[in-house]
């Protein structure tokens, strides 16, 4: 299939074609990297989306949450583009999670697009090419674009920095949570979704919804005038959905009144520039025969003893073959 092919397809909201376009910008290999490039450039910037970053704790419901959002968004007539980023295997490199087959309903619907990514070894629960997976989505007309991340951790930044709102899912038993979540992750949250608020522990997750409340008065809000939101949720029996959304638009809203909805996606694509470069120059270095063969020299000298691997980082730089 050409680039040309391709991007009419995607202009079409054809899924096919955007499979084939995400795959394409996932390939590591040059020539499918200088396509992807020509292909990204032959699209039209679409920036009235709305992208949301969800991360949280295994077990609290992400799939089933998005689901249920995704379904309330479809029915309020959005097109709803989910990026599950699974964890990668440590032998094969592939998705070990397939969130796909936890999301069956949405998963089936023609407004809806779902893509699972392996990490690959990424840190920050994002795949390195889900900007631009992001960007493929919104041309082929998806208007919510819904990003799930691995885990909650202090390498989460990454997601936070490429969406227009962050939202964290808790368990109930606020107690246990507030040791366990990472300051970090606080101080980057837009809006927290206490998930599983029904039967026996729809109290625990209204008591830890008010514990949360008050610990995020110590913190210092991640915007000026924007508060964080919070929420006790059961995305099991769809309670809260609409809700939450409401709350995402509101965010929004006061985002784009404060005129910082503009400013912070030019951030994020400046961000991505130095990411990409930083990437590309790496990868041009260690290309190198000399630069490999003295890395090889190196990690063998460490192993013996012989050298600390801070010494042989300062070596390996110094004598660097540059590109």
């Amino acid at each position: 299939m050409t680039i040309t092919e391709l991007a009419e397809g995607i202009r079409a909201g054809k899924r096919r074609h955007l499979a084939k376009a995400i795959t394409l910008v996932e390939s590591n290999k040059d020539s499918d990297r200088d396509k992807a490039t020509q292909l990204l450039a032959s699209l039209e910037v679409v920036d009235t989306s709305v992208r949301v970053g969800i991360s949280g704790v295994p077990g609290v419901g992400k799939s089933t949450f998005i689901e249920a959002l995704g379904m309330y968004l479809i029915e309020k007539g959005h097109k709803v583009a989910v990026l599950a980023v699974d964890p990668s295997s440590p032998t094969s490199g592939g998705s070990i999670l397939g969130d796909k087959t936890r999301m069956e309903a949405l998963s089936t619907n023609d407004q809806a697009f779902i893509r699972p990514s392996p990490t690959s070894g990424t840190l920050g629960g994002v795949t390195k090419t889900t900007r631009e997976s992001m960007l493929l989505c919104e041309a082929a007309g998806f208007d919510v674009i819904l990003v799930e991340t691995v885990g909650v951790g202090q390498s989460e930044f990454e997601v936070a920095s490429m969406v227009d709102c962050f939202l964290v899912m808790m368990l109930p038993g606020a107690g246990d949570s507030l040791q366990g979540i990472k300051r970090g992750i606080l101080e980057i949250t837009d809006i927290m979704v206490i998930n599983k608020a029904d039967g026996d522990q729809e109290k625990l997750a209204l008591r830890a919804k008010t514990e949360y409340e008050h610990a995020f008065q110590f913190l210092q809000p991640k915007f000026e005038n924007i508060q964080v939101q919070f929420l006790a949720i059961s995305a099991l029996e769809r309670r809260g959905i609409s809700d939450t959304w409401n709350r995402v638009e509101t965010f929004i809203s006061r985002l784009k009144e404060n005129g910082l909805f503009g400013s912070q996606r030019t951030n994020q694509n400046l961000s991505w520039f130095n990411r990409l470069t930083e990437d590309a120059i790496l990868t041009e270095l260690w290309k190198d025969s000399e630069n490999q063969v003295r890395a090889k020299e190196l990690r063998e000298k460490i192993e013996k003893n012989e050298i600390s691997p801070l010494a042989a980082s300062r070596e390996m730089i110094s004598k660097m073959q540059k590109p």
